[in-house]
């Protein structure tokens, strides 16, 4: 059984509950699958929360951990927390726990200052995610996308995102040092890369988070301020306690073990937007 979390949301990233399974398509490597199970729980999740306390964020420290406590007041009575902060070097503040009022005395004591190790501090969650006792595992990233101080790649970082089975939710704060972009509803930009174009090499860390949340079925939002921020993460709080659950039963295929099955979800409801992880390697 191929088991897929899936959120839909409205043209403003407003989850849409109430769906059912006659209202889902699902696919792999573009063929149609039937629906075997399909569910709607509030299931205790496992987050890890992933906050930039780089240099680059010196003036919008305040965004980052108001966003965060607001995430955390959303939390089901049976979650469990991690808490990564990264500058220079990624920094493992916790071990899981269901403490919250412990992790926002965390949160509160965090200082900005450093290089960015993003990509880093990224690789390391998804990695610390294996000690997850909750079947439901997301990141949570708050960052304005810089990236500066890495050993990892960006390639390595997307090929364990997409091994890991842990959905990925990006809040991309627009301090002037990344994305230009605002507003806090899922964002889809394309880029065209020019040598020596700043802007663009700008870029790399913000399109980087949009595209590990839209390959592992999370969400990502663009804040320019506190009220934006805390409005995104409010939203990731909302998809996480509002998701579908579909399974289906692939076709045996022995010869295609350890090989990548693309999944796709479409729903028949008009005018939404649905997300799924792009797909899974098979055992």
């Amino acid at each position: 059984m191929v088991l897929v979390p899936v959120t839909v949301t409205d043209h403003t990233g407003k989850t849409i509950t109430g769906l059912q399974a006659k209202d889902f398509n699902i696919f792999e490597d573009q063929s149609a699958q039937q629906i075997a199970s399909f569910a709607t729980e509030d299931a205790p999740s496992s987050v890890g929360l992933v906050l930039d306390v780089s240099g680059s964020m010196q003036t919008t420290m305040g965004v980052v951990k108001d966003s965060a406590r607001a995430f955390v007041k959303t939390a089901n009575i049976e979650d469990e927390f991690l808490l990564l902060t990264f500058s220079t070097l990624p920094a493992d503040r916790s071990e899981f726990t269901n403490d919250t009022a412990a992790l926002e005395e965390s949160i509160a004591r965090t200082r900005p200052g450093g290089f960015t190790a993003l990509i880093d501090t990224v690789y390391l969650g998804l990695n610390q995610m294996r000690k997850a006792r909750n079947p439901q595992r997301a990141l949570v990233i708050v960052s304005d996308g810089m990236e500066n101080h890495s050993q990892y790649s960006r390639r390595e970082l997307l090929d364990l995102a997409l091994e890991a089975d842990v959905q990925i939710y990006a809040i991309i704060i627009d301090n002037g040092a990344g994305s230009s972009s605002s507003g806090t509803m899922p964002f889809r930009p394309s880029l065209a890369m020019k040598p020596g174009d700043q802007a663009a090499r700008n870029q790399q860390g913000p399109n980087l988070l949009e595209q590990l949340a839209d390959k592992t079925g999370g969400l990502y939002f663009h804040a320019r301020n506190d009220a934006q921020a805390k409005e995104g993460m409010l939203k990731v709080g909302q998809a996480l306690r509002n998701e579908y659950m579909i399974g289906y039963q692939p076709a045996d295929s022995p010869d295609l073990s350890g090989k990548w099955h693309r999944i796709r979800v479409k729903s028949t409801v008009p005018k939404v937007n649905v997300h799924a992880r792009s797909g899974y390697y098979a055992p």
